[in-house]
């Protein structure tokens, strides 16, 4: 069982863990594929989402961007199904990054931890799209480590070395708090990093829009509410 008085830092994953990227995916692309009178499954469109944005944030590959990758899912998909995106809709995702809603949860657990540790979002984003995020989810936190800065995309660990570094704290003293076995749990752990995994598809089949991956996380809870009565 985790100390919880151990840390002095809680890290999260933002985009699935705070913020319901699934959701928004999925509006921007069904639409997009709506106007065409092309029925795609849910599923289908988060796995394609998953697989293409993973070979773009590959550490092997130049780091490009994140709007970038959302701008390349959109021309994949495009390909997939024999139509070329306009410029408006090659946009589509990106424009919907500040629509993003927050779980139910996310700010009141915010508040609730804020009051114990110093707060910190290490993130597979840009600056400026985190900027409209942080308006949805109204804390003020007190680090933010996005792969623009670090210049590459977790799973790679140099984005949590970035983080520990910019804190000046060894690893016994951060829970990272994440949604994706693949980016966030499997790289953290093999830092000394104690984890906590948020199973926000405890409900669903599958890994979403993050690909398959598996991985032994500290503890695993089905929300943030649940894990901020388990700190109390």
């Amino acid at each position: 069982m985790l100390e919880f008085n151990q840390f002095e830092v809680v890290s999260f994953d933002c985009y699935g863990t705070l913020i319901d990227w699934e959701r928004g995916i999925l509006a921007a692309l069904k639409q997009l594929l709506s106007h065409r009178e092309i029925d795609f499954s849910d599923d289908g469109i988060l796995e394609l989402f998953a697989a293409v944005e993973s070979e773009l944030e590959d550490a092997s590959n130049s780091y490009i961007k994140y709007r970038d990758i959302l701008q390349e899912i959109v021309k994949k998909l495009g390909k997939n199904f024999n139509f070329v995106p306009t410029e408006t809709e090659i946009n589509c995702l990106v424009d919907s990054v500040k629509n993003w809603q927050p779980f139910p949860d996310s700010v009141a657990a915010l508040e609730s931890l804020k009051q114990k540790y110093k707060l910190v979002v290490i993130s597979n984003i840009d600056d400026d799209l985190f900027a409209e995020t942080a308006k949805h989810l109204k804390v003020e936190f007190d680090w933010l480590i996005t792969a623009e800065q670090v210049r590459s995309y977790k799973p790679s660990t140099r984005n949590f070395e970035i983080a520990l570094e910019t804190m000046g704290i060894s690893a016994d003293k951060l829970l990272h708090v994440a949604q994706s076995i693949y980016h966030d749990i499997v790289p953290a752990t093999s830092m000394g990093i104690s984890t906590v995994w948020v199973n926000r598809r405890h409900d669903k089949t599958g890994f979403g829009a993050t690909l398959p991956a598996s991985g032994q996380p500290d503890l695993e809870v089905p929300d943030l509410k649940t894990l901020v009565e388990m700190i109390g």
